[in-house]
């Protein structure tokens, strides 16, 4: 008896540790957009770090206050010192620079920059405080409770967190609310003078129907990716938190947006799942990916932006024991063919400028033309030479900063 008491403890104990394992590793969501139905949920009710995804947030925020008649799209902020200090990812204009609400938006949702987040906040809000206020204000009014904001941009803090329920709900709202401002959300790229950025989300313009929306990454978070994508009337959204790269978050979304796609008329097999209004919040700690997201077994440090690497690396073993996932070129869905592939469209970068509209600042017009000799197609993009460049080979002392790069 007492055998049989102690393997069941044995068992019980083994099988909660896994579960907690799995908890702390990741989360995913897959819902439909229409419905609120939850189609797939996995720890979607695990508290976490959101990082960058963050910014959505702060592009709702900026939208209902545009809609309340509180700012304008062209209403001109201006970047302060506290801007300029945030770490990057970044813009990296100079104190005193003015830019529209419209172009910071589409600064901070391509290029994930945290200098344009505080000015965004600071600009429509008054503070850093006061426009997290509100950001708590909206996340309560949308049922968002297990988020709760402390900045605009996602650097890690204490109080910054949230869940793969809370975004899908957040998503959801941006999507219903702001019909208008879609474009927003599924931007391939901007230009600011001769700079080219592409958007960090590479579903974009590689999964057929993707129309959306933001990544994160800290290292406490591991890599997030809040995805939406339509086909056939129908669209969908799917959360991935706490990826070992980018490129694995792009595929384990793209996989969750197949299956939604692809369940067709065999939906009634499984069991239903709810609304994700209804997903009941665990109350736990968020876990900290840190360790296995920058720990030293890493071939570089961990980036938006070199991830192919890692996942060639992934494709061909394993790292320390540890499997880790296909490279994207392995993802295909149940009919064979490819999800994620070349680009299958290659639209112009959206242009941004700093300066009022119709009359953007002299040095940046002066930045756009080609220099003699030089043809504009070699002009150079953050893809090929990372803005964040200092972020992967930090002095000493800045290792904390190189750990809360968000991006």
């Amino acid at each position: 008896m007492h055998r049989l008491r102690l393997s069941a403890f044995v068992l019980a104990l083994v099988a909660g540790l896994t579960t907690a394992g799995r908890a702390q590793a990741e989360a995913q969501l897959l819902i439909d957009a229409s419905t609120g139905k939850v189609l797939h949920a996995e720890n979607a009710t695990y508290p976490w770090y959101p990082a960058s995804v963050t910014k959505l947030m702060t592009a709702y925020t900026s939208l209902r206050a545009v809609k309340e008649g509180k700012i304008k799209l062209d209403s001109l902020l201006t970047v302060s010192k506290n801007a300029t200090a945030q770490a990057p990812t970044k813009m990296g204009f100079a104190a005193g620079t003015r830019v529209t609400l419209d172009n910071a938006l589409k600064m901070i949702m391509v290029k994930s920059a945290n200098d344009i987040s505080v000015t965004i906040a600071e600009g429509v809000g008054g503070s850093i405080d006061g426009f997290s206020d509100m950001m708590n204000a909206n996340a309560k009014r949308l049922g968002m409770t297990q988020t709760s904001y402390v900045n605009p941009n996602g650097l890690p803090a204490d109080g910054q967190i949230t869940s793969a329920r809370d975004l899908a709900i957040l998503a959801r709202a941006l999507i219903r609310e702001f019909p208008e401002y879609n474009s927003y959300w599924n931007i391939s790229s901007i230009r600011y003078g001769r700079r080219v950025m592409r958007n960090y989300n590479s579903l974009i313009d590689r999964y057929p129907g993707a129309d959306g929306m933001k990544t994160g990454f800290i290292c406490a978070s591991g890599f997030n990716l809040v995805a939406s994508a339509s086909r056939n009337g129908r669209r969908l959204i799917a959360v991935v938190l706490g990826a070992y790269s980018s490129g694995v978050r792009a595929q384990k979304a793209a996989q969750l947006l197949e299956r939604g796609f692809n369940s067709g008329g065999l939906s009634w097999l499984t069991p239903s799942l709810g609304s994700v209004d209804a997903l009941v919040p665990i109350d736990a700690a968020p876990p900290n990916l840190r360790d296995e997201m920058c720990g030293p077994h890493r071939r570089k440090p961990p980036a938006e932006d070199n991830d192919e690497d890692e996942d060639q690396s992934a494709a061909n073993g394993s790292e320390n024991g540890a499997p880790r996932a296909m490279s994207l070129t392995n993802l295909k869905p149940a009919e064979g063919k490819y999800v994620l592939g070349p680009a299958i469209q290659n639209p112009e970068p959206i242009v941004v400028f700093t300066g009022p509209p119709g009359n953007p600042d002299k040095e940046q017009v002066a930045a756009a033309k080609p220099k003699r000799g030089k043809k504009t197609a070699a002009a150079k993009t953050d893809d090929a030479k990372p803005e964040a460049k200092p972020d992967a080979k930090p002095k000493p002392a800045a290792k904390k900063k190189k750990a809360a790069a968000a991006q």
